[in-house]
């Protein structure tokens, strides 16, 4: 009897689950939906497309096999861009890094009455059009631009969007002020997360305000550290609109990005088999720059 009773109330709660499960799958479906019709079909068509050769216009596709991937691959421009893009990376992570980190830092001491008021200030630059700050950003850095014009005071001038070698690093600096707000919340999050009592412990024991950092606020911070650094790295094998909107990949290719070289192969050239492989070539090397920046930082023993 006891087996019994106890096997019915096993298959009660059974049912139970899977009315539960059955009303999460029908509250998540749009979501399901949306991202198998706008994210994985348009994937899979893509990687189907990448073996093919097509003009985008005509009906008539013809199968090349590898044909484009080993273009790709000789192509001498994909070094370039990801020459483009490694530079662009490194000068993006490092001053974002450090300006949202600092940024958090500063609102942590704000009271906390104030602390929305600069936060919504600072996520304004978020939400911005790339359009609309990267035609202001051209207008303020330009050769007889406001910024020049108050550097030429001190009998200086710099060329920010025609010198190749700064160029892309100027287009780094604009992105940055986009994001700066938008990871100092992820910063400020993790902050918040830190217990306060292992800083008491560190100022018992003789810590200064830098040991604590270097000892207990950077440490801690660690997966917010991968989570910023992981978005910064798909963001710059991604990068499309500020390069498009003031460069136009130039001057001498020193700004051409993966994206801007996509949209030229697909729409410019009407070549759709040859743009989906290097997207999924862009997707590959994102992917493993993502996988090393983890291997490398990550760190898991801070948790247990």
């Amino acid at each position: 009897m006891r087996k019994n009773l106890v096997s019915r109330n096993n298959l009660i709660s059974y049912k139970n689950f899977g009315r539960k499960n059955l009303i999460g799958y029908i509250f998540s479906s749009p979501f399901i939906i949306f991202t198998l019709a706008m994210w994985l079909y348009p994937f899979l068509w893509g990687i189907v497309i990448s073996f093919k050769k097509w003009n985008l216009i005509s009906p008539k596709q013809s199968w090349v096999g590898l044909e484009n991937y080993l273009g790709v691959i000789k192509d001498p421009m994909l070094w370039v861009m990801v020459r483009n893009s490694i530079y662009f990376m490194v000068v993006f992570i490092t001053i974002t890094t450090i300006t949202s980190l600092g940024l958090a830092l500063l609102i942590k001491q704000i009271p906390k009455k104030y602390a929305g008021l600069y936060i919504a200030g600072f996520l304004l630059s978020y939400v911005s059009s790339g359009v609309a700050y990267s035609m202001v950003f051209n207008l303020l850095f330009a050769g007889d631009g406001l910024v020049n014009n108050l550097l030429r005071i001190f009998g200086i001038k710099v060329g920010w969007f025609t010198n190749p070698k700064i160029a892309m690093a100027s287009i780094a600096m604009i992105v940055c002020w986009k994001f700066t707000g938008y990871y100092g919340l992820f910063f400020l999050a993790g902050l918040n997360n830190i217990n306060p009592t292992l800083y008491e412990a560190a100022v018992i024991d003789g810590a200064n305000s830098w040991q604590r950092f270097i000892k207990i606020t950077v440490p801690l911070l660690n997966a917010t550290f991968i989570m910023i650094i992981v978005f910064a790295t798909i963001i710059s094998f991604n990068l499309f609109t500020e390069p498009y909107m003031i460069t136009g990949g130039g001057p001498m290719n020193a700004t051409r990005t993966m994206m801007l070289e996509i949209y030229h192969r697909v729409f410019g050239l009407l070549q759709a088999g040859y743009g989906s492989t290097l997207a999924i070539v862009s997707a590959v090397i994102t992917f493993i720059f993502v996988w090393a920046f983890r291997k490398l930082i990550e760190r898991d023993d801070i948790y247990e």
